[in-house]
């Protein structure tokens, strides 16, 4: 099934079949114990009175749709989601299970991802590891897995030793009157420079949450080839002077070529409306056709994303003036105004 709440029909499916035919079984005391999660089922039973055979083929014999695998202990030992459950003489001991399929990849430290991000993967698996009751000697070992899947991706063992720390030597935070009246938002994470922006929120009632520029569904989504002509789209572009190589960058949710058209025409009528007039009126200059002068460098098609997608490229543009415009020799001035 496709549909959204597909995975809540099947979990009111099968909550009605275990109260109507698990429940006898467990009233019956033949089955001591039974929890379900998703569909991984443990089962603690009186062996004296029912064999694994018997659950399965009594389960299995609830509706033709419910096909289960049973897979008894081995080793006074069981599997269960995350865990392994074995019987000791008077209490059950726990250890972290590991599928064989189960990699030791994260996030690389290395990656465009914010810090939250990359130690997202330690932080519950150090939670994990304090939280379930292990032996000593058991959650030692853990440690020196979490630290070996570190090293492979690159965490430095300073920013690991100093979560493990935290983590361990925790105290529970009271929780905030405004807590409740908190807001929050996300910010795309494209470098570190984005924290001097966050950074402003940090006494106010809203909270910052980071999504990746990058992510895998980009690289999935099937791209849309445009078929219209550049100077046929409306965005954010770049207009150029003949004379002095100097670079304005603009937005238009019109076609590329009327704006070009309305900057001319501002220009031969000795009115200076935009920041590209003035400059040219002012300094004398030579301005030139469309195809020698201007630029569609992001095609926006939401009008409302022009705004800050213009003021995003006028700071990256100009904090990488010397990269950037290197293939054009083009040298930004000041913005002066909004210009739709």
């Amino acid at each position: 099934m496709g549909s959204p709440i597909s995975g809540l029909i099947a979990e009111i499916f099968l909550q009605y079949n275990e109260n109507k035919h698990i429940k006898q079984i467990l009233d019956t005391k033949h089955m001591a114990f039974y929890t379900r999660y998703v569909d991984d089922i443990l089962v603690i039973y009186d062996s004296t009175r029912l064999s694994p055979q018997d659950i399965h083929t009594y389960i299995n014999g609830i509706h033709q749709n419910i096909k289960l695998k049973a897979t008894p202990k081995e080793n006074s030992s069981i599997d269960f989601l995350d865990l392994t459950i074995t019987r000791m003489h008077n209490r059950l001991q726990i250890d972290i299970y590991r599928k064989p399929t189960t990699t030791d990849t994260t996030i690389n430290f290395q990656s465009n991802h914010p810090t939250e991000h990359k130690i997202a993967a330690y932080r519950h698996h150090i939670n994990r590891m304090y939280t379930l009751p292990l032996d000593q000697d058991k959650r030692q070992r853990e440690w020196e897995t979490i630290k070996t899947m570190g090293k492979n991706n690159n965490i430095p063992s300073q920013v690991l030793h100093k979560l493990h720390h935290r983590l361990k030597y925790k105290e529970p935070r009271p929780k905030p009157e405004t807590a409740d009246s908190n807001k929050w938002t996300t910010f795309t994470y494209h470098s570190p420079k984005i924290r001097a922006i966050t950074n402003l929120f940090k006494n106010t009632n809203i909270n910052i949450a980071f999504r990746p520029a990058t992510t895998t569904e980009k690289f999935l989504r099937h791209k849309t080839l445009h078929t219209t002509p550049e100077y046929d789209r409306s965005g954010i572009y770049i207009i150029s002077c003949k004379t002095c190589q100097k670079a304005y960058v603009g937005q238009t949710s019109r076609k590329l070529r009327t704006r070009h058209q309305e900057h001319i025409r501002y220009i031969r009528n000795n009115d200076p409306k935009s920041a590209y007039s003035l400059h040219i009126l002012n300094h004398s200059h030579e301005y030139g056709p469309i195809q020698d002068t201007m630029t569609l460098i992001k095609g926006v098609e939401k009008q409302s994303m022009l705004l800050p997608l213009e003021q995003l490229y006028i700071h990256v543009l100009t904090e990488g003036a010397n990269m950037v415009f290197m293939v054009r020799n083009l040298i930004p001035f000041t913005r002066l105004h909004n210009d739709k």
